[in-house]
């Protein structure tokens, strides 16, 4: 038995989706626009065996664009399941990112969370879902909108993209969407019978945000009209209050959902019955800092500090040791030191400080974190801290 890791040609394209659509139970033509030089694969007797690929996307992290392996299309065929190809194929990768030097940090969606947390990754971000009756859109404060929607076409594309991105600015999670990203997502034809909607809200004719959703007529499995919201992006607390009462005004609709809500979104906040959101979390994107050196550096930090840790990583022994970090809104710098650490940590818990989901107190009180001189957890906490919960709503 001849086991290879490489990445296919393109004329194993073809063989590749067939693969990783048999693995994840998934239709092949699903990976639109994948490309033989962002895959690994592993091959046993010149079969393909296991697909594995990554995108090369930029995403915030705290109001900085910072490159990112977003992996996707894991699977193993079931035969030849159990054998350890992931783990090899994942090591390697590994290795390469760290190589190259130019995507430190690795993100995914699981599966399983349990699959990826053997690697290295942590949870660092949630998703939040709702599902409400129009009815129940009440507010507890009155909040006259003073703007006014309407309706954009096909031409209004690049007003949608410039909303995005004044939007994404300042947030931890969102990606850069090319063209391909918009209409593999949010602009996706609607499921059958249905229909797509675009919005925008505009105050003295400046856009101020956006609503896309779509409208799908009851069924028997499913009986009463809905709406099911893909994207919306508000750039001012006006805009987002004027987005619900948009919605509240859909007489006919009998629900609205809304899948990967920020766990900071404002909306609990706002309704006289919060509780008929009925709100459900789960686990959004798994993160793994693959390099520490050139991850670290890369974000944005809006406190002047300096911060000693040390890290375990047996599966990425570079990132072992302790570490330097000196921080300020201008700018950071990671060295290498003998310093007595204020905390040590495996990476994975330092894969949630970087994206904000946990602050280091928390993961201190959680035994994800031994702090050697508590009174830097504060200092810590300020210097890792986010300005907005992280959240990443396009899928990949």
């Amino acid at each position: 038995m001849a086991v290879e890791i490489r990445p296919i040609t393109p004329e194993e394209l073809d063989e590749f989706k067939r693969v990783a659509g048999t693995a994840l139970v998934m239709k092949p033509d699903t990976f639109i626009g994948m490309r033989p030089e962002f895959t690994l694969c592993a091959f046993e007797d010149d079969k393909l065996t296991t697909s594995f690929a990554a995108w090369p996307f930029m995403m915030r992290l705290n109001g900085i664009a910072v490159p990112v392996a977003a992996v996707t299309t894991v699977g193993t065929l079931p035969v030849y399941r159990r054998r350890g190809y992931l783990r090899k194929i994942t090591a390697l990768y590994f290795q390469q990112l760290h190589e190259q030097g130019e995507r430190a940090i690795a993100i995914l969606f699981a599966s399983m969370a349990a699959i990826y947390q053997r690697y290295g990754y942590a949870v660092v971000s949630t998703n939040v879902s709702y599902n409400i009756e129009p009815r129940y859109l009440q507010f507890a404060l009155p909040s006259p909108a003073t703007g006014t929607f309407r309706e954009l076409g096909d031409d209004d594309f690049p007003l949608l993209v410039n909303l995005y991105r004044s939007f994404r600015e300042e947030r931890t999670g969102l990606i850069h969407r090319g063209r391909e990203m918009w209409y593999a997502s949010a602009l996706a034809a609607p499921p059958s019978g249905g229909f797509l909607h675009r919005v925008v809200y505009e105050e003295d004719g400046e856009p101020q945000g956006y609503l896309i959703y779509t409208a799908q007529p009851g069924s028997a499995q499913a009986p009463g009209n809905s709406v099911s919201i893909r994207d919306l992006a508000w750039l001012t607390s006006s805009a987002y209050r004027a987005g619900w009462d948009y919605f509240a005004n859909m007489d006919i609709i009998e629900r609205i959902t809304w899948g990967r809500v920020p766990s900071d979104d404002p909306l609990p906040h706002l309704l006289l019955e919060p509780r008929m959101l009925k709100m459900t979390s789960g686990d959004g994107i798994l993160g793994r800092i693959v390099d520490v050196e050139r991850a670290l550096p890369g974000r944005c930090y809006d406190e002047e500090a300096v911060l000693t840790f040390e890290i375990n990583d047996d599966f990425c022994p570079w990132n072992q040791g302790r570490w330097k970090l000196e921080t300020s809104p201008a700018g950071s710098s990671i060295t290498r030191t003998s310093e007595t650490p204020q905390v040590v940590m495996p990476v994975s818990t330092l894969a949630m400080l970087v994206f904000g989901q946990i602050s280091a107190t928390e993961a201190a009180r959680m035994a994800r974190l031994e702090a050697n001189e508590p009174d830097a957890l504060p200092m810590w906490d300020r210097t890792m801290h986010t300005r907005y919960r992280p959240i990443c709503t396009d899928g990949f």
